[in-house]
Formats: C-alpha cells, structure tokens, sequence
C-alpha cells in the first residue's frame, strides 16, 4: 500500500494552551477517507542527552526523582535546548559538563528519537561521547542529581531487567552498546547507515 494512502493533511490549528517548556495546539486534519479528525498536538522545543563512554567501557548516568512518574530514575546526561533551532550538538555538549562534569573529544551522532509522536513533536539528539575528561559540575538552581559510572555491560543488563525505565536512556544505550561491538569486531568498518537520516550507525561524526 502506497504511504499516500494513510497521510493525514494538516487543516489548520489553535492554541489551547502556553506554558514554559510545551504548548499544546488542537489540529483539523483531513484523513484518508476523506473525513476531519481533531488532533491533540504537544509542541516541545526539543532536546539532547548523551551515552558517555570511558576508555575502559564504563558509562555515566545520573540519578534523580521524576515526580511526573513518582520514581527514582537511572538516566544518561540529557537536557532541552535552550531555544528552537539551538544545535543538537552544542546542547548536548552543554548538558554533559553541566550534569557530571565530562568534557568530550568525540561526539558521534547514534540518532535523533521521535519519543512520543502520537501525540507529540518532541525530538532529541542523542549522541555517544568518547575521549572524556573530568572537568567541575555546573547544576541548575532546580536540578539535584547523583553520578555514578557503571560498565556498559551492567547498564544493559539494567536496561533488559528493566531497572532503567527512561527511553532515551534505553535507546541509546542500547545502540551505544551495539555500535561499539560492531566496531570492536570489524574497527576498519564504516557503520551502515540506518534509514532515518542523520541517524545512528551512520558515519556523521562532529568532533
């Protein structure tokens, strides 16, 4: 079945709410059958988060309470950007330092994750940085946190346990873990380059 063939068209939109991180918009689309549907649509600037890898294969992630979901959360480095249009790259770069200290010599883009696009635009650029040194914390005034390295291996043991909840944290290191492993056994491989552009596996790297 031809795509076009299950395309929802945008009609028009109106605000039904502001706030400071999301604004939330009711959307007419015209559906395939020929029929209008109303769409509830959350606007989110956007965000970053990245794997940190060390050289001897141990990951940092951080800990904090996430009152939306009433837990205690492992999460790599991750924040929104500053403002729409900001560079992935610079905000992820930022969010490192600022949550554990790392600088990097090396970031590789792993992908950029729709995270709930059923209802939302929301985008974040996850990315694995290598060649990392130790530099000093810069939280915000409302952000408390703990770091903590573990080895890469027990963060995936983590992930499929089911320890680690977050998405973002799922996926990249899930794909962290299965690009170094590919690397490790072919290092004069270049990465197949997934679907979506810009995407993990591919050979964008931005030092």
């Amino acid at each position: 079945m031809d795509d076009k063939a299950l395309e929802e068209v945008f009609l028009s939109s109106r605000e039904v709410f502001k706030g400071k991180l999301i604004s939330v918009e009711h959307w007419q689309v015209l559906l395939p059958n020929g029929n209008q549907a109303l769409r509830e649509v959350v606007r989110h600037r956007g965000a970053a988060a990245v794997v940190p890898l060390d050289d001897a294969g141990n990951v940092t992630l951080v800990r904090q309470h996430r009152v939306a979901v009433g837990r205690f959360t492992w999460e790599i480095p991750a924040g929104k950007l500053d403002h729409a249009g900001e560079d992935m790259l610079d905000c992820a770069r930022r969010e490192l330092e600022e949550e554990t200290g790392l600088n990097a010599e090396s970031f590789r883009l792993l992908t950029v994750m729709d995270t709930t696009p059923g209802f939302c635009n929301e985008q974040i650029g996850i990315y694995l940085a290598t060649g990392l040194s130790q530099h000093q914390m810069h939280l915000d005034a409302d952000e408390f946190l703990r770091v903590r390295a573990f080895p890469l291996t027990e963060a995936i043991r983590m992930v499929m346990s089911g320890e680690i909840h977050d998405s973002k944290t799922i996926a990249g290191l899930l794909m962290a873990s299965q690009l170094t492993s590919r690397l490790a056994a072919a290092p004069y491989d270049q990465p197949t380059p997934i679907q979506r552009a810009g995407g993990a596996f591919s050979s964008q790297c931005k030092e």
